[in-house]
């Protein structure tokens, strides 16, 4: 009995320190961040750089999922009326599924086509979400227009600051 006592309080404390916020809340994204390669829908891999690039000058909300992603899922409608409710706002989706004919498939069943995709080959550990602390999925980052970070962390797409982040940024 001690130990089921023991692993429940474990696989708790693990659960909720894993959606911890990072001490420091950064600000940009570092040069071997940007350089991380990323799968697109065609198949190509491009970096991370050239995908916010096609979105400089523009307010970008950065959000990375997996289909497998029980709060991922839960959170859609959430995220779904997030992206309706700002149509001066570019959404780019980050995909941690564990494949990439998966990845598409839960592209067209979850309507996430909407918006710019890509899927991580490389999994979960890799330089850029090493760099950004990757501690939770659902995990959303709002881009000012110079490609500066304007909220960091953020796993629910209805967390308020995500809300304040992009009114400040359309002022």
């Amino acid at each position: 009995m001690k130990k089921v006592i023991l692993l429940t309080f474990s696989l708790l404390l693990t659960y909720v320190s894993a959606q911890e916020a990072p001490a420091v809340s950064k600000t940009e994204f570092s040069e071997e961040a940007l350089a991380q390669t990323i799968t697109g829908l065609d198949g190509q891999e491009v970096t991370i750089a050239s995908v916010l690039e096609k979105h400089k000058g523009k307010i970008v909300v950065l959000e990375l999922w997996a289909g497998w992603c029980k709060d991922c899922l839960e959170g859609l409608p959430a995220a779904h009326e997030l992206r309706k409710n700002n149509p001066d706002v570019d959404f780019v989706h980050f995909s941690l599924d564990k494949n990439f004919d998966l990845w598409k498939k839960n592209l067209e069943k979850f309507e996430l086509q909407n918006g710019d995709n890509y899927w991580f080959s490389s999994g979960w550990k890799n330089v850029f979400d090493n760099y950004i602390d990757l501690n939770w999925i659902p995990r959303f980052i709002v881009i000012s227009p110079d490609g500066k970070i304007a909220k960091y962390y953020a796993v629910t797409a209805d967390d308020p600051e995500v809300r304040k982040a992009i009114d400040e940024l359309l002022k």
